[in-house]
């Protein structure tokens, strides 16, 4: 099975609680410390699973000698506990799935500012204006079809289509799931509270196909047993990887929505150092780590996000990054997520 939900932060502990349900819960690791990296040593809160970043951790324990003791859970999970420690946390960068959950921690004053040397390094779209945190990598929001069950000149050409009575009961989508909580913010930023409800009371209405995560839909649209689902790009890559297959064999497809509709979205995963932790060169050098080449085409080939650096390649079987026609969102507008939580639980796309 492919491995999904990812799920983004929201403020308070009892509408948090939304999220979290989709989540499982929370678990802790550590790199294993060696003795030569006994005295160097990081803390990292982790909304990014085990399974996919532990690989890479480890390698950047070997180069550099620094050991990484990590906890991982929810993006949210990591957010609130965050947000609930403040200045008592003993973290010191904080790996977040989603820029919301970065800019809700910087918005407590948590963070300290990053060198100039670590944000110049990836464009003004993708870090906080107040260069407290940086993307590391990119993803975008997507349609994924069967073509057996939608041909590719049926597809909406934008998002708000979708509550046409045409689709009804044929779309899939994961209400509490991070990525889906970040494009219905940005639909209250691009298009207003109203627009937001409205869209929502009408998929509710259309009968959606309610998931817990990208991934379920993902594999459901492939076996033919749903038509479309709202996803992540890199889903596809991933359950391609995981039959040992290329994108391109894979029945689903990807759409992308044109004309920079909300729906082709495109958010970041990223990293913010804590205060406590803002003259720490460990830590430092854990930033630097993600944004190198190493990093960065480990994410292109591995887990098949877009890379923020120039000069690395990015994911096979896509548009580059440069060609996505998204949205005129601004991913500092992503922190208030409350408000949506709310919001979306009170359309009745979730109990």
């Amino acid at each position: 099975m492919l491995h999904s939900p990812r799920t983004l932060p929201a403020l308070l502990v009892g509408v948090l609680l939304l999220s979290l349900a989709a989540c499982g819960g929370e678990q802790s690791a550590g790199t294993a410390p060696s003795s030569a990296a006994a005295t160097k040593k990081i803390t990292v809160y982790s909304g990014r699973s085990e399974e996919l970043v532990k690989p890479l951790l480890d390698k950047f324990t070997q180069a550099s000698g620094i050991t990484v003791d990590v906890r991982y859970a929810a993006t949210a999970a990591m957010a609130a506990q965050l947000l609930e420690e403040g200045e008592r946390s003993p973290a010191d960068v904080f790996f977040a799935q989603d820029a919301g959950a970065l800019g809700a921690v910087a918005k407590k004053g948590l963070f300290a500012p990053l060198p100039a040397d670590v944000t110049s390094r990836v464009p003004e779209t993708y870090r906080a204006r107040s260069g407290e945190w940086v993307g590391v990598t990119a993803r975008a929001r997507v349609l994924v079809y069967n073509p057996s069950k939608a041909t590719e000149q049926e597809l909406p050409a934008s998002v708000f289509e979708l509550t046409d009575p045409k689709w009804k009961g044929k779309v899939g989508v994961a209400p509490t799931n991070a990525s889906f909580q970040a494009f219905v913010t940005a639909l209250r930023v691009q298009h207003g509270e109203d627009k937001a409800k409205e869209f929502l009371a009408g998929l509710q209405a259309n009968e959606p196909q309610i998931r817990d995560g990208n991934g379920p839909i993902l594999e459901e649209v492939d076996a033919g047993t749903m038509t479309v689902g709202l996803i992540n790009h890199y889903y596809l890559g991933e359950l391609a990887k995981e039959r040992g297959l290329t994108p391109d064999k894979l029945t689903a497809k990807l759409h992308f929505f044109p004309g920079g509709d909300t729906g082709a979205l495109v958010n970041v995963a990223g990293v913010g150092m804590l205060k406590k932790a803002a003259a720490n060169a460990d830590a430092k050098a854990f930033v630097d780590y993600l944004l190198g080449a190493e990093a960065q085409a480990y994410f292109a080939e591995q887990t098949f996000e877009y890379p923020v650096v120039a000069g690395v390649t990015g994911p096979a079987g896509v548009p580059a990054l440069s060609e996505l026609q998204a949205p005129d969102v601004d991913l500092n507008d992503l922190d208030e997520l409350e408000a949506t939580i709310t919001m979306i639980k009170e359309s009745g796309l979730v109990p």
